[in-house]
């Protein structure tokens, strides 16, 4: 089996911004007409901490975290394509996120999903995160699904 390797790089990279229009159209289809509402928070402009995946040289799946409150950062885009689900890579970049904000002297990651995306729901649940009242702009959505995560900095 061939070694994911993982970059650490910004929003501009190509690759992140293709895979990114491939989870808006996925988004697009599960979201219905909450599509919308969601894409206006998704913006990926001036994200400095990414995360791209990369198996044989393919990019194939990508995560980005951004400043949400004082030592707290907000999960965005995660994205596997769907011909290399199913292999652990989604962990993989969340925890190379995690690691990079614990990096930054973050101590919490929060997030939002949706009810309409059950697997995203479960890695989360299985990599620590825990559901939390709506916040900020969910608040209120019942689409929304939102987690947090305290990240311990090993010593």
């Amino acid at each position: 089996m061939s070694t994911l390797r993982l970059i650490r790089t910004h929003s501009d990279n190509t690759d992140f911004r293709t895979l990114v229009a491939l989870l808006d159209k996925d988004l697009a289809i599960r979201d219905g007409d909450d599509h919308t509402f969601y894409a206006q928070f998704n913006k990926v402009d001036a994200i400095k901490e990414v995360v791209v995946a990369y198996l044989h040289d393919i990019p194939v799946g990508c995560g980005a975290i951004k400043p949400f409150a004082d030592q707290t950062v907000e999960v965005k885009r995660m994205f596997v394509h769907p011909d290399y689900r199913k292999q652990g890579i989604a962990a993989q970049i969340l925890g190379e996120l995690e690691t990079w904000a614990k990096a930054l002297d973050h101590t919490q990651c929060v997030l939002e999903t949706g009810k309409k995306q059950p697997e995203a729901i479960a890695l989360y649940q299985k990599t620590g995160y825990q559901i939390t009242p709506n916040y900020g702009q969910y608040i209120g959505v019942e689409n929304s699904v939102c987690m947090s995560k305290e990240l311990i900095k090993s010593r």
